[in-house]
């Protein structure tokens, strides 16, 4: 059996949180060793505002999702990456997946 594909609304609200409670965390934790979670962060926070913003309706997110391809390497998860920061990547990348539909 196939799993259901989720729009990218349902993504948000099923998922936000939690990137936004990882995202929080790592940054201060990790952000000295990989500078490029701080920009992850930045992105991440002006998605999910648009995505308010945006309420029911799909916000226009090309340019952040462009620029997350470009300072994660394509989600690539570094080497040595503790659980949340590997949990960041993923979720972005399946954001990504869920907005392309």
């Amino acid at each position: 059996m196939q799993e259901k594909v989720q729009s990218f609304n349902e993504f948000a609200i099923n998922y936000f949180s939690t990137l936004r409670l990882f995202t929080t965390a790592i940054s201060p934790a990790h952000g000295k060793d990989y500078p490029e979670i701080l920009k992850v962060q930045t992105l991440f926070e002006t998605m999910k505002t648009k995505t308010e913003e945006s309420g029911s309706n799909k916000p226009n997110l090309e340019t952040e999702f462009t620029q997350l391809r470009e300072v994660t390497h394509n989600y690539t998860v570094p080497k040595n990456a503790c659980m949340p920061h590997a949990a960041v990547y993923k979720l972005l990348a399946e954001a990504e997946e869920a907005y392309q539909i």
